[in-house]
């Protein structure tokens, strides 16, 4: 387990970010110890004292960069009453988070393909779907539960046209309002 010591352990994960978040990274096959390292100019022994090994880092990083994102949901549902309204505020708020991140397409495309993170991806998927189910009962789907799971893959999908395409498409969020009858 990573040991909790500051400032060197957030910036090694600042520096994990800005090596995801770089231009010509390869994504995850970017982010070696070594990368992260000579980012932060930091030792290789300090990244390995804050995270024993290279899963524990990804691991990490893949946590924090979802905090945040449902930081900026929970913040844009909060003043909400449950339904569709709620749903559709909590799904600008993520495509919007995504958007304005340059490491979002490494965590929403190729953790995916991680064995080291193939469990947190899961575990992050259904967090999320589980906290539409309240919103989709009260909007009157009859399998909340699965619309959930569904519409988690749907955003995810948007959110990576959407970094593809280095903006925002309407055409694409108006089409997973109509598919999740939010209008």
């Amino acid at each position: 387990m990573a040991r909790p010591a500051e400032p060197g352990r957030t910036a090694l994960l600042d520096a994990g970010t800005r090596v995801l978040a770089a231009e010509e990274s390869s994504g995850w096959g970017s982010l070696s110890a070594n990368a992260v390292v000579a980012e932060a100019a930091m030792s290789k022994g300090a990244f390995f004292h804050h995270f024993p090994t290279r899963r524990d880092f990804v691991v990490e990083l893949h946590a924090r960069f979802h905090a945040e994102a449902s930081a900026a949901i929970n913040s844009a549902i909060a003043p909400l009453a449950p339904g569709a309204g709620r749903i559709a505020a909590g799904i600008t708020a993520y495509l919007d988070f995504c958007l304005s991140r340059a490491d979002a397409k490494a965590f929403l495309f190729q953790a995916r393909a991680d064995s080291d993170l193939a469990e947190c991806v899961a575990t992050m998927n259904e967090h999320f779907a589980s906290s539409m189910v309240r919103d989709l009962r009260a909007a009157g789907w009859a399998r909340p539960k699965e619309t959930a799971r569904l519409a988690v893959a749907s955003v995810a999908e948007v959110a990576l046209i959407e970094k593809d395409q280095g903006r925002a498409s309407r055409r694409h969020r108006q089409a997973l309002r109509a598919l999740l009858h939010l209008f």
